[in-house]
């Protein structure tokens, strides 16, 4: 499908680089904001356990529903929860506190959702947040908190034109 018609997922350059930082830290609970079709939630589901969970939330229902049948259809360990609605609103009403976070939608919003999220992260939570070279401009607010709050050991990752911010919490 993604080759078909031009859809934003991180692709497998910039993929990568997000698999190997959930390896890192070897989560049992994610968090991820922007579902779309459910690419990223299955890369990342493949570093993962059957322990594992990951919690995933899509604006679009029709996009959530297609990633729900991606998520079956790839067969990955974890047990995936699609949550339908706005993460400005969700991420508010959820209780778990996740070891890794993947951002990956409204560029002017990533700093809200990091507030949101920030009292359900941990010492040693990473933060992914793609798109972090072409939109810069959009996610200012976002880059300048993590890489200078003191909160966050930060590092951009370039990808061609493009990149991923990947910010460790301390």
């Amino acid at each position: 499908m993604a080759e078909n018609e031009f859809l934003p997922i991180i692709g497998p350059d910039k993929g990568k680089i997000l698999a190997e930082a959930v390896r890192k830290v070897n989560p049992k609970h994610v968090l991820e904001v922007g579902t779309l079709i459910g690419y990223s939630a299955i890369l990342i589901g493949k570093e993962l356990d059957e322990k594992a969970t990951i919690t995933t939330i899509e604006i679009h229902a029709s996009e959530a529903k297609v990633a729900e049948e991606n998520v079956k259809r790839a067969g990955i360990p974890p047990k995936v929860e699609v949550i339908v609605g706005d993460a400005l609103k969700v991420i508010p009403m959820l209780k778990d506190c996740y070891d890794a976070v993947f951002i990956d939608a409204g560029k002017s919003e990533y700093r809200q959702y990091l507030r949101l999220m920030e009292d359900k992260l941990h010492v040693g939570t990473v933060v992914v947040a793609d798109n972090a070279g072409i939109f810069a401009d959009q996610m200012r607010d976002y880059l300048y908190y993590v890489r200078n709050s003191g909160k966050y050991n930060s590092s951009f990752f370039q990808v061609g034109e493009d990149g991923v911010e990947v910010s460790f919490k301390m």
